[in-house]
């Protein structure tokens, strides 16, 4: 698989990665089988899809116990990226940010993992009552100790910011959703280099182009693209009026309603499309994961996966050279309808 580096350190990776979270967490529950993730995990190693993504609140905890069976077995093939920030409650999560929290955190995240280092480590969310500094400092002496190799920001507040119905990227600067994240970016990065942020971006959320992707850019700070398939449904597996599990997060999401899902079908039969020039066995998710590629030799999208096809499947968009028809077509697509929140 193609590489591309992350950050000023020149992490190297694998060009599609893996998001673990589906395994253990936030998604159908009566699909998560740890033997089955297990060989999900192996499947993207093998193709070289290095990047692991997962948090110490997917769980809790369950998520990162998972990857560490897996990196007993696969250290040196692995680029372990983990979070910390969150605490999960039984109805509520919270910010924690103090510096000795973040330094017991991250020592029980190593436990669960079964490492000695982990190579990137995310705020995962910033904690309001803590100066982000001194948080983001607690982190830089994690990597004086030879715990971590590289620290990362997961971007915060776009989401609930979106207008219904925004049209895919088309160029030019809009409303800035994520001028808080850029913010709390430039005061840590007088404190330690920032190697990566990881927010949202997908077919369906183009956001992060407006100015973070750019702010990252302009920096060789990498980006991870979280969601690049729109939670699944720009894979074009999923049925409106389908229905999800109580525990699953689409169960609550708006853009998962019967009604909604089927009014953006017009966005899947545009993949598929443009799928379809590319020849018989390239899918709609495919494509999705193309585009993300392409908007940048720092981005690194992370799809979440729970089934080693699926892994496979995903690896195999790194392979898949989009023409400027192609992009031509996916940016013409009809804006997402349906709100966020």
């Amino acid at each position: 698989m193609e590489r591309r580096t992350i950050g000023a350190a020149t992490l190297d990776v694998g060009a599609i990665g893996l998001g673990c979270m589906p395994m253990t967490w936030a998604y159908t529950g009566s699909r998560q089988r740890g033997d089955e993730s297990l060989r999900t995990v192996h499947a993207a190693l093998d193709l070289g899809s290095t990047l692991l993504d997962t948090a110490d609140m997917y769980g809790p905890f369950t998520n990162e116990l998972l990857v560490g069976r897996a990196l007993r077995e696969r250290r040196p093939d692995a680029f372990v990226s983990t979070k910390v920030g969150l605490l999960v409650g039984e109805q509520h999560i919270v910010a924690n940010g103090r510096p000795r929290y973040v330094r017991r955190a991250c020592d029980a995240s190593l436990r669960r993992l079964q490492t000695d280092v982990i190579d990137l480590y995310q705020l995962h969310r910033a904690d309001p009552e803590v100066p982000v500094e001194e948080t983001w400092g607690a982190m830089a002496d994690l990597v004086a100790a030879g715990k971590v190799r590289s620290l990362g920001l997961c971007a915060v507040g776009a989401r609930s910011a979106r207008r219904p119905g925004a049209r895919p990227y088309d160029g030019r600067l809009h409303d800035g959703l994520y001028d808080g994240t850029i913010r709390q970016l430039e005061r840590v990065q007088q404190v330690f280099p920032v190697s990566a942020v990881e927010a949202e971006l997908s077919v369906w959320s183009t956001e992060a182009l407006d100015a973070l992707l750019p702010w990252c850019a302009a920096r060789g700070v990498g980006f991870l693209a979280a969601m690049p398939l729109g939670n699944g449904f720009l894979t074009g597996t999923l049925t409106p009026g389908g229905g999800f599990e109580p525990d699953d997060l689409r169960a609550r999401h708006p853009r998962f309603t019967a009604e909604m899902m089927a009014a953006n079908q017009p966005i899947v039969a545009g993949l598929r499309r443009v799928a379809r020039r590319h020849g018989d066995g390239v899918t709609p998710a495919q494509v999705a994961l193309a585009w993300v590629l392409s908007q940048g030799r720092h981005v690194v999208p992370v799809p979440g996966a729970k089934r080693a096809r699926w892994a496979v499947e995903n690896a195999g968009a790194a392979g898949l050279p989009l023409t400027a028809e192609d992009l031509a077509e996916v940016a013409g697509l009809p804006g997402a309808q349906g709100s966020w929140d």
